[in-house]
């Protein structure tokens, strides 16, 4: 059975008579993955190795058949090296160090990946891109993230004749909380699926892809929220 790696994130989390920072990973990832026909497998990040917060993260990938970059908060600014605008959310570099180098060591051993919303911005980071830090300020408008935590409703277009757009099909309405997104597009990435916005209105990079990969995929919105399957039965049928 195929061995699929997801990145989680630390939290001050509650369960029985214990509060305590934890690695979490909401379950519908790791139960689509099952659900696809792997063995998930929980990537934690470290603050206190000796070696560094990169440390082992080579051969944690070595070892995997295919990974998920998961969501999660705000990448740091100084990851592509810009400063932090004041509408920027919560940041946590040892985060921003683990998802970098899994991504940067899947990349460089064609190990599939499936980059979710802040995992499709780390990508994009992660081969010498950028972010615009705040959309309303590009927008006029909140509809990808009303409020933090809330999921929208959004309509998308998916270019003919990629693996997005044969995923999800080339008009889909997909599940949105993001308040930033890819501004300039690594060189090595191409878009695969842009918003439909109204009139005068940007639309939005909602997807990505790096030719010549087994898979890389990056999509800015969350299958998992809706439950579909179908780019972690794809990530699988890539492996």
């Amino acid at each position: 059975m195929p061995l699929v790696g997801l990145t989680t994130y630390v939290e001050r989390a509650s369960w029985g008579p214990w509060t305590q920072d934890a690695a979490l990973v909401p379950s519908q990832y790791y139960e689509l993955v099952a659900a696809a026909g792997a063995r998930p497998l929980l990537v934690p990040q470290v603050s206190s190795a000796s070696a560094g917060t990169r440390s082992g993260l080579d051969e944690v990938i070595d070892m995997l058949d295919a990974l998920v970059v998961i969501g999660g908060l705000d990448v740091d600014p100084s990851c592509y090296s810009a400063h932090p605008d004041s509408s920027l959310g919560r940041t946590d570099l040892v985060h921003d160090e683990t998802d970098l180098r899994l991504t940067e060591r899947a990349i460089a051993t064609d190990t599939p990946m499936l980059a979710i919303c802040r995992g499709h911005q780390v990508l994009n980071v992660a081969m010498g891109g950028t972010l615009i830090q705040h959309l309303p300020n590009t927008l006029g408008h909140a509809e990808h993230q009303p409020e933090t935590g809330s999921f929208t409703q959004h309509p998308i277009s998916c270019v003919p004749g990629t693996k997005t757009a044969a995923i999800f099909g080339e008009e889909p309405t997909v599940a949105c909380s993001h308040h930033q997104a890819i501004d300039r597009l690594a060189d090595g990435l191409v878009a695969t699926a842009h918003s439909i916005e109204l009139a005068g209105i940007p639309s939005v990079i909602e997807a990505v892809e790096r030719p010549g990969s087994r898979f890389c995929i990056g999509v800015q919105w969350h299958p998992e929220e809706t439950n579909d399957v179908r780019p972690f039965e794809a990530l699988v049928a890539a492996i």
